[in-house]
């Protein structure tokens, strides 16, 4: 995460037209790159059960301890409404203290959280559940998602589709599951996921997916936005180009691109800063040639091998 921070503020260095934005960011003011201190209103997207779900939200994998409980207690009081975890990052005690922190209504908040592999099952679903929402300190999730496609997958969706209808959860769908997957889940299913969230980034678009996502009415949404800073992307000469352009960050061009496919994008940052730069991203707009030049970056190959 650290290494994240600094290839972003390096690059702000080096480059000239963004030289006033990095004094800003090293300052901690409260206005970087045009943002204020007022809260933005972060745009919805309707899922497949009408359920209005943010745009933007807030990642914390790896954000864990006291770190994570201020971070999440930050991304709030700058605008996040989104806050998404799971059982395996090991910080749903931290997410959840961080929300208590920043005093914000619970009803105004979407809170996400994943089952994981281990408790793959129908019964084991359900504990690990009451787990999750134990540890948040809440008495329901907005999403509940299956991590990974692995075990009893069925049983787990036959164990989240009775918390869906007991109103347990608002919404119930999956993460990392390939078109087969989500055909094979769907076969028996009697609702639909209403979510897969993936990695997606520049670097892996994801066309495909994206493409059988939007035919089924499934929301996209993306796991690590800016690719964890792998391949150099906030130093890539083609994003610095057009954040140039548009007087924005490689970050914030990142972002936008998400925003302007319709993807639920979960950035993640401990610097209050970034959190409030990404969060910019509404005063602008990608145009034809912008998205046409970032098409050609897709290296259509994951960038965590390791997680495969």
């Amino acid at each position: 995460m650290e290494n994240k921070s600094i290839n972003r503020r390096a690059f702000l260095r080096n480059s000239a037209g963004l030289a006033a934005g990095a004094l800003l960011l090293q300052a901690g003011a409260n206005k970087v790159f045009g943002a204020t201190a007022k809260t933005p209103v972060i745009p919805t997207v309707k899922l497949n059960n009408g359920l209005p779900m943010p745009l933007i939200g807030f990642g914390t994998n790896t954000l864990t301890g006291e770190v994570g409980t201020r971070s999440v207690a930050d991304a709030i009081s700058v605008g996040y409404r989104l806050i998404d975890t799971a059982h395996v990052y090991t910080n749903e005690e931290a997410v959840g203290e961080g929300i208590r922190q920043s005093g914000i209504n619970r009803k105004e908040l979407f809170i996400t959280s994943k089952l994981w592999v281990d408790f793959a099952g129908y019964e084991s679903t359900k504990k690990a559940f009451q787990t999750s929402i134990d540890k948040l300190g809440t008495d329901y999730l907005d999403l509940y998602l299956i991590h990974r496609p692995r075990g009893d997958v069925k049983g787990s969706w036959k164990a989240m589709e009775e918390l869906y209808k007991a109103g347990k959860i608002k919404a119930i769908g999956v993460s990392n599951f390939e078109p087969a997957q989500l055909t094979g889940l769907m076969k028996d299913a009697t609702v639909k996921p209403a979510v897969n969230q993936i990695e997606t980034h520049v670097f892996f678009q994801e066309n495909n997916l994206y493409e059988v996502l939007n035919k089924e009415n499934i929301q996209h949404e993306a796991w690590s936005p800016f690719a964890a800073g792998r391949n150099n992307i906030f130093s890539n000469p083609t994003l610095a180009a057009i954040a140039q352009k548009h007087n924005k960050t490689i970050a914030q061009v990142c972002l936008r691109w998400h925003y302007q496919r319709g993807i639920v994008a979960i950035p993640r940052s401990q610097n209050k800063a970034h959190m409030m730069e990404n969060l910019n991203i509404f005063d602008f707009e990608l145009d034809v040639m912008d998205l046409q030049t970032i098409a050609v970056l897709d290296l259509n190959k994951t960038q965590f091998p390791e997680w495969g």
